[in-house]
């Protein structure tokens, strides 16, 4: 999925984010449980992983279009981010350099940012881990950029697959990244509660040693398809 056509040199100041309460709540459930509660939608492609072990985010996207190789757009960025905000940074195209690290990390921790996610590399990661400041990126890469050529921030972008827009919830854990569109923000983290609570009673039975043959009611469909059993 390529960039959507965007004029380039542009800083939106003012974007509307996901109510607080629907991102809060969102927090509390992990990206595969928020990721089938929407409808198996949303996911980042599976080469974005989490820099240190144990890093999490949950908050509201401040989006960034990066030009290869330039990280000119990420301090241009530091000014529009707000407490509780998440950077996602796209690029125009394909690129691994180090658009980040403990300096930019400093800034962004600054201004209340919750993380970074960044379709690129980023560097100085034994620092970032101890800062706390979580960063899923698709590459860690020590070659530095410039600060030369125009992107923007607070346009929709393409970061490694999914479509964010400016204000979305993002959530990223061990399993991936996921991006809930602002508008149905509350109505995805009811539904991720409800599947849960479900998923609960699921484990409960399973422990006990009930098959899932059994409790997902699948050995009349199994025979139907052919299923044999051989003594």
């Amino acid at each position: 999925m390529s960039q959507p056509m965007n004029q380039l040199g542009i800083v939106k100041r003012n974007i509307v984010r996901a109510d607080k309460a629907a991102v809060e709540k969102l927090a509390q459930f992990g990206v595969a449980t928020i990721h089938e509660a929407m409808g198996r939608v949303g996911l980042m492609k599976p080469y974005m992983r989490p820099v240190y072990s144990g890093a999490k985010i949950c908050g509201t996207a401040v989006t960034i279009l990066l030009q290869p190789g330039d990280n000119w757009m990420m301090h241009v960025a530091a000014e529009q981010l707000q407490p509780g905000d998440v950077a996602v940074a796209a690029c125009t195209t394909e690129n691994e350099d180090g658009f980040f690290g403990d300096l930019l990390a400093t800034s962004f921790q600054s201004r209340g940012a919750k993380g970074l996610i960044i379709d690129g590399g980023v560097r100085d990661v034994e620092e970032l881990e101890k800062m706390g400041f979580p960063v899923f990126s698709k590459a860690i890469h020590a070659k530095g950029t410039i600060k030369a050529t125009l992107g923007s921030v607070n346009i929709p972008v393409v970061c490694a697959g999914a479509l964010v827009n400016p204000g979305d919830v993002v959530i990223a854990d061990v399993d991936g990244v996921v991006v809930v569109p602002a508008a149905i923000a509350q109505q995805v983290a009811d539904a991720a509660e409800k599947r849960e609570s479900f998923e609960g009673e699921k484990r409960a039975k399973l422990a006990s040693g009930v098959l899932g043959l059994d409790m997902y009611k699948m050995r009349e469909p199994l025979e139907k398809a052919g299923l044999k059993y051989i003594d």
